[in-house]
């Protein structure tokens, strides 16, 4: 009921189907964060609009406001936001290192105070499960954590070991559940080694998909291109590999480059509500005085709503006068491109011509945005 199906190669990249009861996954796949049970500015229909198979979910935004027993009790998380497709939730870890006070880590997991209202919670591989499980996401990721880099080898080392210990445990919590899947998360920082450790350790205990964490978290995208250029290798061959949190275009591309599947990033949707909007040729600060006058759309060959109907001028205007259709049509317009560069990539990779369509996507973007009129 949840398989991978690898369709074609080229050189590391590869294109296939995961395939869900909820529908499948074209992939490589980016998967829009709806981090409170929505995407900002995004009705779900909307979202689906762009060409996005599937969504993330938050397991801390959400086991705290507005709650994984309430959301439970009225539905579950996909009737909840009005979303029928798959929805992957992450295990909280992240956000636990990033947004909680108070922090207090051990070996049975986590407790720390909510950053809404101070509230004192405990999450542990087996409650992440648990959370996970009454959210009703198809893909689960296990309870991890995930050190800010850059860190010394040792406390990188010693994370990773206890990450992979909970992995044990959030394999063990998660049990035998038909049509939905578990994924285990390769950590090790930016040691060959360490990371090397750790896919032996999950590969080991047995996962429906792997992601490759602890990147696009401070170390820059050398060292992760650098981690790249090895990690996804040494993870199974035939089971999807998620990159979490990337990113930019030029990550994705790259990611996808060197054999990665899935990746999610709240920089589209950020993005747009900040007046950035990404284009193929470059990134277009909409805010800027230049845009003003400018009958022409943000990219003439984008067919999203915001470049069909609306000019440069007036996404110019109604982001200065702070209205909220600003953010819609921007992150509508983000959401878009950056779906249709994963249409592009499934397709080259499908024909065996990743590298002609990688070395213009590099050329597009290194041309800058459009002449002033």
């Amino acid at each position: 009921m949840f398989s991978f199906d690898l369709q074609a190669t080229d050189g590391a990249a590869r294109t296939g189907v995961i395939r869900t009861p909820r529908g499948d996954i074209r992939t490589p796949a980016f998967m829009p964060v709806g981090t409170a049970a929505t995407v900002k500015a995004m009705m779900p229909e909307s979202v689906r609009a762009t060409g996005a198979d599937i969504l993330l979910g938050n397991t801390y935004h959400l086991m705290l406001r507005p709650g994984a027993e309430r959301i439970d009790r009225l539905g579950g998380l996909h009737r909840f936001m009005n979303w029928d497709r798959p929805i992957l939730t992450d295990s909280g870890g992240f956000q636990v290192m990033s947004l909680a006070e108070l922090r207090k880590l051990t070996e049975k997991g986590v407790t720390f105070r909510s950053h809404i209202d101070g509230s004192k919670h405990e999450l542990t591989p087996e409650r992440s499960m648990e959370i996970q499980k009454l959210l009703g996401s198809d893909i689960v990721m296990c309870f991890d954590e995930c050190p800010a880099l850059p860190a010394d080898e040792a406390r990188v080392a010693e994370s990773m070991r206890l990450s992979m210990r909970w992995a044990e445990r959030s394999r063990e919590a998660f049990g035998d559940r038909p049509g939905h899947a578990l994924f285990g998360i390769q950590q090790g920082g930016v040691t060959e080694e360490l990371r090397a450790e750790s896919a032996e350790a999950l590969t080991r205990i047995g996962f429906d998909g792997y992601a490759i964490g602890g990147l696009a978290v401070g170390e820059g995208q050398e060292a992760m291109f650098g981690v790249l250029d090895y990690a996804p290798a040494m993870l199974p061959v035939d089971k999807p590999r998620y990159l979490m949190g990337v990113g930019k275009p030029d990550d994705i591309v790259g990611a996808v480059k060197r054999g990665v599947d899935m990746m999610d990033c709240v920089l589209p949707s950020r993005s747009g509500r900040t007046g950035q909007a990404f284009t193929r040729r470059g990134v277009v600060n909409i805010k800027n005085a230049r845009h003003q006058d400018d009958p022409r759309p943000l990219d003439e060959h984008c067919t999203c709503p915001a470049c069909s109907n609306y000019s440069r001028a007036y996404l110019h205007h109604v982001f200065r006068s702070q209205e909220i259709i600003s953010s819609m049509l921007l992150t509508w317009h983000n959401l878009h491109y950056f779906q249709e560069i994963m249409g592009g990539m499934r397709a080259a990779i499908s024909e065996g011509r990743f590298a002609d369509w990688e070395e213009k996507f590099h050329a597009d973007r290194a041309q800058g945005d459009i002449e002033l009129l």
